[in-house]
């Protein structure tokens, strides 16, 4: 299917809902919910749509998937403006790192940043939502597992950053984090769940397609799914 910017998208004709990697998706969701005696209307599934085409963007959309997430301004700016026009009820969300020159264009194209997480970063954002006018959710993200070349704000320096956050009135929906690849993610998990806690936080942004079942046992309000729903990237 052809598509360039500017094109109004078949979004009512596309594939529907029998999607067999969404429908597994949303059943690995309801059961990891059920077994922590939780609403699975609680934790919303945000398809990581980084690097896909449209195409492959719109038979989600069409299977009702109304969140989606971005690693890159730039990359979300080429190819979200027609399919939100499209379908207006769609929740954009930056997941991936968010320099502070980009703070503005931020702001106006996503509706959650997940990637808060030092103290440059809270003031441009503050900036960018006062001249903007509107104020995308924000989560702080934790780099929970220390490692150095990871994004995300030290444990030790998280109550400072937060009471920054809540200083400039940002809309701080919750904490975020992104464990070490190739380790168990359950104590990091719970390790964040307590963090949002002990801060007064409610969201949970945790669990990607290869640990989101866990995340939901633990308190997840939001999983970031990528490979599970579009497979893997070339």
């Amino acid at each position: 299917m052809g598509w360039r910017v500017g094109t109004r998208l078949p979004i009512a004709r596309a594939m529907a809902s029998d999607d067999p990697r969404l429908t597994a998706v949303r059943d690995t969701i309801a059961r990891a919910a059920a077994l922590a005696k939780r609403d699975p209307r609680d934790v919303t599934l945000i398809a990581v749509s980084k690097t896909q085409p449209v195409e492959a963007i719109v038979p989600l959309i069409a299977a009702g998937i109304r969140a989606f997430g971005e690693n890159r301004v730039q990359e979300a700016s080429a190819k979200w403006p027609a399919l939100r026009e499209a379908t207006p009820d769609i929740a954009l969300h930056l997941v991936g790192q968010l320099q502070s020159n980009k703070a503005d264009e931020a702001v106006a194209l996503f509706d959650a940043i997940h990637s808060v997480d030092r103290l440059s970063l809270v003031a441009a954002l503050a900036s960018a939502m006062d001249k903007a006018g509107r104020r995308p959710a924000c989560f702080v993200q934790v780099n929970i597992g220390g490692e150095d070349q990871k994004g995300g704000c030290a444990l030790d320096a998280l109550p400072a950053l937060l009471k920054a956050v809540r200083g400039a009135d940002l809309p701080l929906v919750g904490l975020m984090c992104v464990p070490p690849a190739d380790t168990e993610a359950t104590p990091y998990f719970a390790l964040l769940a307590k963090i949002a806690r002990d801060h007064g936080v409610a969201g949970l942004s945790m669990g990607m397609s290869g640990d989101y079942e866990i995340a939901v046992t633990l308190g997840a309000t939001h999983v970031r799914v990528g490979t599970a729903l579009f497979g893997d990237r070339a």
